[in-house]
């Protein structure tokens, strides 16, 4: 008989792929929705299981760069990929200039929504260095949050966008 914590039976796929830079490798059922398996067979519990189909932007992390819904993939759909949880901001025991920024501008209340919006503005930053204000908003709207009003969040995402350029510009 197979159980999570003796994956040899029949149903489980092995998995092996990269989360905040460590190569990590489980097994699990097919139909293990990657949001689970991050919580509960890697113990990331940062990325947060919200509606479940993808609309609310809870469980949004970086996939081989991008951001995406960890509920919408499934667990076996990660093979192989490279993947960025909220838990790999941080780097040498200080916060990322998002989540520092999101502390300054009260940019979160509840929390819930926090990772998602911190992914989310990651990836928006990436590819947007120099957004407007309206761009920020449309961006931002991916993650519905309930408590904030989203105006720390906006503040919070357009102060890391003028540091950015600041710096670009000093190189």
């Amino acid at each position: 008989m197979s159980s999570p914590s003796n994956p040899a039976g029949s149903g489980f796929v092995p998995i092996q792929l990269v989360v905040n830079g460590q190569v990590r490798s489980g097994a699990c059922e097919p139909r293990k929705l990657l949001v689970d398996f991050l919580r509960e067979d890697l113990g990331l519990s940062g990325t947060h299981v919200g509606c479940e189909h993808g609309i609310c932007g809870a469980c949004t992390i970086l996939i081989d760069g991008f951001a995406g819904r960890a509920c919408t993939h499934l667990a076996v759909q990660a093979e192989g990929c490279e993947l960025q949880t909220v838990e790999g901001l941080a780097e040498g025991g200080r916060l990322h200039p998002l989540q520092e920024a999101f502390r300054k501008h009260h940019g979160l209340q509840c929390g819930f929504c926090t990772p998602g919006m911190l992914m989310t503005a990651l990836d928006f930053l990436r590819t947007h260095p120099s957004p407007s204000e309206e761009e920020v908003r449309e961006a931002m709207s991916a993650v519905i949050c309930r408590c904030t009003g989203y105006q720390g969040i906006i503040a919070a995402v357009m102060e890391v966008a003028s540091d950015m350029a600041e710096a670009a510009a000093v190189r």
